[in-house]
């Protein structure tokens, strides 16, 4: 029941020139313009895999062989999930179809999100088979970088700085003690059972 990336975010949580005011970068030097985009995108990347969360609006799919029995809940990953897209079942003609969106309802609040029947219906029948049920969603804090909780942007800020100051192997000492940059992400990670 793999859940892949369709879509990543088209905006970071902190811009060039912040990340390049953090950095003590001035702002009309650009050699460094380039690399610190992409090291942007790296911390941004490495807060949502430790978090188990999406950070900016992006749009997952999620495939599974069939519907939950006995109408259970689809666990929608990287939460915050903000809205269900389409959902698309291999009916048992052989058909793909397209379920209508009032039959099934989403709790947006639960982590992971949660996808259910509309109440007092169950799952359309499917034929089983690998991807037979795909779940197209959209999750994060929002689409802009002012949605992101600020220890989180904090972090990004600091990993940055460890990803730029060292840009080798990891240091044996990184300039940045872990215990205190990790501690600001523990409020929003998905803790796996």
């Amino acid at each position: 029941m793999p859940t892949i990336k369709v879509t990543d975010a088209t905006t970071e949580p902190i811009t060039l020139d912040e990340a390049k005011a953090h950095l003590r970068e001035e702002q009309d030097e650009t050699h460094n313009d380039l690399l610190i985009t992409s090291l942007i995108t790296v911390a941004r990347q490495a807060a949502e895999d430790r978090l188990q969360r999406t950070l900016i609006d992006t749009t997952w799919l999620r495939t599974m062989d069939a519907f939950p029995r006995c109408g259970g809940h689809i666990e929608l990953i990287k939460p915050p999930v903000l809205s269900v897209l389409w959902v698309k079942y291999l009916a048992p003609d052989g058909t793909f179809t397209t379920l209508d969106p009032a039959a099934c309802e989403l709790d947006p609040t639960a982590e992971p999100g949660l996808l259910m029947p509309a109440y007092g219906t169950g799952w359309p029948a499917t034929r089983q088979r690998p991807g037979a049920v795909q779940v197209q969603y959209k999750a994060g804090y929002g689409a802009t970088a002012e949605a992101v909780p600020k220890p989180i942007v904090q972090w990004i800020k600091l990993a940055l700085t460890d990803l730029y100051e060292n840009r080798g192997r990891s240091a044996e000492r990184p300039a940045l003690p872990q215990e205190f940059a990790d501690g600001l992400l523990d409020t929003y990670k998905i803790w796996s059972v």
